[in-house]
């Protein structure tokens, strides 16, 4: 992403300068994103005057009246639950040229449609925390008003932070939302789990910690690299009547960690559905 790219356009304004945005402001800036061109409205005063010292971009408490532009793009990176009282200011600022980006969990295309209106363009994403360290991942989807300049430049921004795909259908948001938006959560757990069970095997807490944070992590830069499965990758690992054989038949036996994660991924998506009511 270049300042030509950013220029002829007008500004971006972020709403909601908490983790997941300033990772997007980290990697837009990183990306060549000029400071002036991005706008972030945030209403608390220590976060406020956190992100003016760490950016150095401007950072106001509400929402911006007048520009010399409108802007090409205004995010949302609120909670779910306090977007019914933000989402209604900024429809004074909806224009052709202007596109509405949500990260907000479970709430849909038709939610921003009835607070902006069927004529703005509206693209909606569900992004994860590895965002913060260049590694997101992204899913998006957008209303049939955004047109594919729009498009692509929400996916450009998107990119700064990690990998982006494009959703068929709405209707697989839930299911995105719990696979890769909670996802993070799950391997923070398997990590405090195998530390824990590394302590009970015997291991000093530190040193289990420190075998459990590096194996999660090598393992995932190696499941990355690969053009392999992580079938293919799980069983490179497995000698047959081995120690890793026998771990196995615990994770992968009758109520294991498959039928566990079915539960969980099933409940992260009925949590999806009730969000957008």
């Amino acid at each position: 992403m270049t300042n030509a790219d950013t220029n002829r356009r007008g500004p971006i304004v972020l709403v909601g300068g908490g983790k997941m945005g300033a990772a997007l402001l980290a990697g837009w800036l990183a990306e060549g994103v000029a400071a002036e061109d991005i706008v972030v409205v945030e209403p608390h005063p220590a976060t406020m005057q956190a992100l003016k010292a760490r950016f150095k971009i401007q950072v106001v408490d509400d929402v911006p009246a007048i520009f010399a532009r409108p802007p090409s793009l205004v995010l949302f990176a609120v909670k779910p639950q306090g977007l019914d009282a933000v989402v209604p200011l900024y429809k004074s600022l909806v224009a052709p040229d202007s596109c509405f980006l949500s990260i907000a969990a479970g709430k849909t295309l038709g939610y921003f449609e009835r607070h902006l209106g069927k004529d703005a363009a509206i693209v909606r994403a569900m992004p994860n925390t590895p965002a913060a360290v260049g590694r997101g991942m992204t899913v998006l989807i957008a209303n049939g008003a955004a047109s594919e300049e729009q498009r692509d430049f929400c996916e450009t921004l998107l990119r700064a932070v990690g990998e982006v795909r494009w959703a068929v259908e709405e209707a697989q948001f839930d299911a995105v939302t719990a696979v890769s938006g909670s996802g993070p959560a799950y391997v923070f757990l398997l990590i405090e789990c195998l530390a824990q069970a590394g302590v009970e095997a015997g291991l000093p807490a530190d040193l289990a910690m420190d075998l459990a944070r590096a194996t999660v992590a090598g393992s995932g830069e190696l499941a990355r690299q690969s053009d392999e499965p992580a079938a293919t990758l799980r069983q490179n690992v497995t000698s047959p009547g081995g120690t890793t054989a026998a771990a196995l038949a615990v994770l992968m036996g009758e109520g294991g960690l498959q039928p566990l994660m079915t539960k969980a991924i099933a409940a992260a998506a009925r949590r999806s559905k009730e969000l957008a009511g």
